[in-house]
C-alpha cells in the first residue's frame, strides 16, 4: 500500500477546519494538520500577492488522491486551490497501519 501527504493552503481557519473535518469524517484522510497563519507570497493575475493563510497537511492513501482532490476543490474558497501530493517513502509501520485503518 502507498501513502501520501497532501498540502493545501486556504484563507481562513474556518475553511481549513471545514476541509479537514470533512476529509477525516468521510474517511478520505486519517489526519489533517492545520498550521495557522503562514505567510504566502505568490503571483496571481500578473500581480505579486502577500497573504496570511492556513496550511493543511493531509495524510491518506495514494489511491484516494483523486477523491480527496475533488472534495477539496468542492469545499475550497479559492478559484485555483493548491492541491499537491508527496509520496511517503518510509515511516513507522504502526503509523502507516493507522492511516490504512482510518481510511476507506
Amino acid at each position: 500500500m502507498h501513502y501520501i501527504t497532501i498540502l493545501s493552503n486556504t484563507n481562513s481557519k474556518n475553511s481549513a477546519e471545514t476541509i479537514a473535518n470533512f476529509l477525516v469524517k468521510e474517511k478520505l484522510a486519517a489526519c489533517a494538520n492545520i498550521i495557522p497563519k503562514i505567510t504566502s507570497i505568490y503571483r496571481w493575475q500578473d500581480k505579486i500577492e502577500k497573504e496570511e493563510e492556513y496550511m493543511l497537511i493531509i495524510k491518506t492513501k495514494k489511491e484516494l488522491f483523486n477523491e480527496v482532490k475533488n472534495k477539496i476543490t468542492m469545499l475550497h474558497p479559492y478559484e485555483v486551490p493548491e492541491i499537491i501530493s508527496f509520496d511517503i517513502k518510509d515511516g513507522s509501520m504502526s503509523y502507516l497501519d493507522w492511516i490504512r485503518d482510518c481510511t476507506i
